[in-house]
């Protein structure tokens, strides 16, 4: 969903913001403060956040609640479901590549009981196009370009014992990173405010350097004195225009307001700054991308592809899944197969 789309639902259902309750608010509000605890100092800190978490909590609500249910992740289910079959080129990687994560085993540890762990699988995705053979009505052509989906460097980082439980958390931690967004604007600010200081003590030595030898060799070299004087008008202007620049930033006492101020802007736009948008794509057998008229079995996926800023932009596709604790490969297991030569 996009910024558009959710800015139109926003418009069309303002009374949205009564399905995030107050326990929800004051449980965000919580974690973003955690994040920068200083900002308890900072006056009116709750009443600045508030509003900002109540509809950024609201859009990320909309997000989760459009995921599809999570699937099972094992190789019996590489045969049977469309989007495990392109996730993993063959069903023994499924297991290989989840029982590499060290939060899926410590939350087997932490959860004895507990049979199956609800997960979120990231992973990168990459369009290769290459020449192959694909078949146009009659006839077969071999130099047709194709389009492969690849998926690799598979994470579990949060794991969940319910899936409901597992939303929930992806929310919140979605929050913080909203957050951290804020926290990161200022942290630029900070370093603009050091190289504008730097810069201002820099154009004043050299003020003070010109206006002395203006001083003393302005009446000896007479022409070279209006050299000087002109430098130093024009020096003057640069450190006036410093001086505006490190006003709009403000003073360092305002620091702890202005990161309030930054985190609260970044929370009232969500979708500036966050966003989970679907590719449907047609793929085959091999993973070859192919259109609806194309005669070559396949299956059409939704894939969820999550664009964060603060990560340079990054894109990872993701997905819900379960998998079961009697999947999970012991460590030498997972070792051995990691070790391998891929050809």
């Amino acid at each position: 969903m996009g910024i558009l789309s959710w800015l139109k639902r926003r418009r069309q259902a303002p009374e949205a913001d009564a399905a995030i309750d107050s326990a929800q608010v004051r449980e965000g509000l919580e974690r973003v403060v955690r994040l920068s605890p200083q900002l308890r100092l900072a006056a009116g800190y709750e009443r600045r956040l508030l509003h900002g978490v109540r509809v950024s909590l609201r859009y990320l609500d909309e997000l989760i609640g459009e995921l599809p249910p999570a699937c099972e992740a094992s190789g019996k289910a590489w045969s049977t479901d469309a989007w495990i079959h392109a996730f993993f080129a063959a069903p023994d990687e499924v297991a290989q590549a989840l029982s590499r994560s060290e939060d899926l085993r410590r939350f087997f540890h932490e959860h004895p009981g507990a049979d199956e762990a609800f997960a979120v699988l990231g992973m990168a995705m990459e369009e290769r196009r290459t020449l192959g053979a694909q078949q146009h009505g009659e006839m077969v052509r071999t130099d047709a370009v194709r389009a492969t989906l690849s998926f690799s460097d598979y994470q579990v980082r949060m794991c969940g014992l319910t899936e409901t439980e597992l939303r929930r958390e992806i929310e919140l931690r979605m929050l913080e990173q909203l957050a951290l967004e804020g926290i990161s604007r200022m942290a630029g600010s900070a370093a603009r405010r050091d190289a504008l200081e730097q810069e201002r003590a820099l154009l004043k030595t050299r003020l003070q350097l010109l206006e002395r030898q203006g001083v003393g060799l302005g009446e000896v070299v007479g022409g070279e004195a209006t050299v000087d004087a002109a430098g130093r008008e024009r020096l003057k202007a640069q450190i006036a225009e410093n001086a505006r620049h490190l006003a709009k930033l403000g003073m360092r006492s305002e620091a702890l307001q202005q990161e309030l101020e930054q985190i609260g802007e970044v929370l009232d736009n969500p979708a500036a700054h966050m966003d989970v948008t679907v590719r449907h794509v047609r793929l085959d057998a091999m993973n070859v991308i192919v259109d609806d008229s194309s005669p070559t079995p396949a299956h059409t996926i939704d894939l969820r592809v999550a664009r964060i800023p603060a990560l340079s932009g990054r894109l990872r596709a993701f997905a819900l899944v379960r998998f079961a604790r009697r999947d999970l490969l012991p460590v030498p297991s997972v070792l051995d197969q990691a070790s391998r030569p891929l050809i």
